[in-house]
Formats: structure tokens, C-alpha cells, sequence
């Protein structure tokens, strides 16, 4: 499954060192032996939600295990000081997904992962939980009046009339 590297690097003051000039020459030569091909490189970005200050890099490569492997190969651990010297940034490796995904299925197995990890309970089962609770708030309420502390009658009575 197709992966893809990402970096959001975010600007420099001033105008492009000449270390990472080097770094931009020198990088495609790091990812070939990987797989790896530019989708996008540096690109300013257009913002449409939230902020996003900078420039986006997208690498593709043919699955995680090639991303990962190009990161920390030696060719390119050697060049990547002269980015990270003048350029802050993060930098992610993701899968990708393939051409049959179904948002909705991912959705449905995600609802039914919540619903398991809610302590084995159903959404019924925890409504119901919900009432008894409150039932009991009431009950206690109850035996406070009865054993007759007026003070609390009093509270009760108003937070009930809320």
C-alpha cells in the first residue's frame, strides 16, 4: 500500500540558505533507491481552515516500510542537517489508503470499536445506567427529607424545582 512522507516546514526569516539549496539538490538522489517520487514539493499552501504557516513537502513511496527505510538511510540522514539547521518543521510518515476505501465502513468499525471498549455496555445499557443513577439522587433526596433536616428539604425542593 502506497505511504507518504510528509513534512510541513515552516518559513525562515530572511532568504534560502545555501545549505539548504544543497539539501534541495541533493535529496531526490536520497529517495530513488526507495521508490520514493515528489507529489509535492514545497508548495505554498492555500488555507482554508485554521492556519498553516509555510510550505508543504509530499513524498510518495510504494508502502511504510520504504518510508521508513529512506528516512533513516544514511544518504539521507547525511544531508538532512543542512535543512533542519535553517528550516523548523514536522515531518510524518503515513499509509495510504487504496482505490476500493469506504469512509463509511471505517466509520461503522470505528462506532463498533467505541461500543466494545464502553466497558461491554450498549448505548441501552448505558442510558439506562444514566436513570438508575438519577433514581437513586431522588431516593437519597428522599431519605434526607424524612429523617427531617428541614435545610435540606429546602435545597432539595429548589434543585428539583430547577
Amino acid at each position: 500500500m502506497t505511504a507518504y512522507a510528509i513534512a510541513h516546514l515552516h518559513p525562515a526569516d530572511g532568504p534560502v540558505e545555501d545549505e539548504v539549496l544543497s539539501y534541495i539538490e541533493r535529496i531526490q538522489a536520497t529517495m530513488r533507491p526507495y521508490g520514493g517520487r515528489f507529489l509535492v514539493h514545497g508548495a505554498e499552501v492555500e488555507v482554508v481552515e485554521g492556519a498553516w504557516p509555510g510550505a508543504v513537502v509530499i513524498i510518495g513511496f510504494p508502502g511504510v516500510e520504504e518510508a521508513r527505510a529512506w528516512y533513516a538511510s544514511p544518504a539521507y540522514r547525511e544531508i538532512l542537517p543542512l535543512r533542519t539547521r535553517h528550516l523548523g518543521g514536522d515531518v510524518i510518515i503515513v499509509p495510504g489508503v487504496g482505490p476500493e476505501y469506504d469512509a463509511s465502513a471505517t466509520a461503522a468499525a470505528m462506532r463498533a470499536a467505541r461500543e466494545r471498549t464502553a466497558g461491554g455496555r450498549t448505548e441501552q445499557d448505558r442510558t439506562e445506567q444514566g436513570r438508575t443513577e438519577q433514581d437513586g439522587t431522588a431516593q437519597d433526596r428522599a431519605a434526607q427529607e424524612a429523617e427531617g433536616d428541614p435545610a435540606q428539604s429546602v435545597r432539595s425542593s429548589a434543585t428539583a424545582a430547577r
